[in-house]
């Protein structure tokens, strides 16, 4: 995760929702869209409802792609599985501007540079963000999302001329990188892969080859493999401690992956009726911490599940020790930032200037601290604006309690 120079950020972000760029922008995303063959199910979505507008992409997900997956098993045999390798890291900028303009307009030598065109602009400004890097763009905002669904929906375009007429009993799902080609001939799934991989080579992109798959199973592909291990497993136990060794083996086997995250919500929320220290409580946060150490994507709930032990453990020596030994844990292991954020956020109330490497844990507990490099903007007003000590909101933290809480971490309402 990259968190964008905010005025970057906000800089491209008026330069794209100009009137004449934007719609330029609306038009490419209807071209991109024409072949109703291949369906591109993964663009930002916006709430309507009180569900987050993370928690609405994740809902559309699961009716968009597995349902309609499973339906399509009415008309299809057959299903082929991929995705793109390292997507985001591996998107080359200029493509950006071939998307949005065409590749002969774009690089016509008087376009290259020529900041009318808004494609040229968006190239400029994610290679900013990168120190003038021209491959990958940063991962983890929706404006990422939305920029690379760009070069994905041009790659779509590129997809369906290649096709043609060659091939007409097909459906081709894509949620960003991941596309489920739907046939009854598996010759034709065969071609359509190969079609697709000249493509992504074309944009300097390419296939994961270990994540590309065929299946006359339409149903059984059509669900995620973790989602149909973690049904099967059984999810729960008497003890808390087996009940977590289940989660420990369903990460070995499915890393990262979300039927994980779901699982340690369910123990999360047993684990919140504990009233009272048990004999176990070390071997959990043992085995917790293990999961975290080999899972980022569960640096939140593993928090909120640590957050719970520590506090049990009542014995602010002992619960020091502990979290000093789960900082030299993760000091192992390239940026874990991230999991620093979390940490922090319940040590402090057993000690408030614990030492943390992340920045932004730093800028509560020691003086003003750069979080972006601003010797390039000269304006004191907009740098004033930048001020890093104005990320914190000191009345929230009066308001936070020790045991970091469901609502924190939950993607949907209702969970509990």
């Amino acid at each position: 995760m990259q968190l964008i120079h905010p005025v970057l950020y906000v800089s491209l972000i008026h330069k794209m929702t100009e009137q004449a760029s934007w719609q330029l922008i609306c038009d490419r995303f209807e071209k991109f869209a024409e072949n109703k063959k291949i369906m591109c199910l993964s663009l930002p979505v916006e709430s309507m409802s009180s569900e987050t507008d993370k928690a609405e992409q994740v809902a559309e997900w699961w009716l968009a792609v597995e349902q309609q997956s499973i339906e399509l098993a009415l008309e299809y045999e057959h299903l082929f599985h991929t995705d793109i390798a390292d997507c985001y890291g591996s998107i080359y900028t200029h493509s950006i501007s071939w998307a949005l303009h065409t590749k002969e307009e774009a690089k016509k030598p008087e376009n290259k540079n020529n900041s009318g065109l808004v494609g040229v602009v968006i190239d400029k400004t994610i290679q900013d963000m990168s120190y003038g890097q021209t491959n990958g763009i940063p991962q983890g905002s929706v404006l990422s999302d939305f920029i690379a669904e760009m070069v994905l929906g041009y790659a779509d375009l590129l997809l369906s001329e290649r096709i043609g007429d060659s091939i007409t009993d097909y459906q081709i799902l894509r949620y960003r990188d991941d596309y489920r080609v739907f046939v009854n001939n598996p010759q034709d799934g065969e071609k359509i892969i190969k079609l697709l991989t000249e493509v992504m080579i074309e944009l300097g992109m390419k296939l994961n080859p270990s994540k590309t798959s065929f299946s006359n199973q339409v149903i059984s592909s059509s669900i995620k493999q973790d989602k149909l291990s973690w049904l099967y497993r059984k999810h729960s136990s008497k003890s808390l401690q087996q009940h977590l060794l289940i989660i420990h083996n369903h990460a070995e086997d499915f890393p990262n992956s979300g039927s994980l995250t779901k699982a340690l919500l369910s123990f999360h929320k047993r684990l919140l009726k504990l009233e009272k220290a048990i004999d176990s409580l070390m071997v959990l946060i043992s085995i917790s911490i293990d999961i975290a150490y080999h899972n980022p994507k569960t640096y939140p709930v593993i928090s909120a599940i640590l957050s719970k032990l520590i506090v049990l453990l009542d014995d602010e020596s002992l619960q020091l020790e502990v979290i000093g030994k789960i900082q030299k844990r993760f000091s192992q292991i390239p940026n874990t930032g991230y999991m620093d954020v979390w940490l922090q956020r319940f040590s402090w109330f057993i000690k408030k200037d614990i030492e943390y490497s992340e920045p932004l844990c730093q800028l509560i507990t020691a003086s003003p601290i750069e979080i972006w490099n601003m010797d390039w903007i000269s304006c004191k007003e907009l740098k004033d604006i930048m001020n890093p000590s104005k990320i914190i909101d000191s009345s929230i933290l009066t308001e936070l309690t020790p045991i970091i809480d469901i609502e924190e971490i939950e993607l949907f309402e209702g969970y509990h």
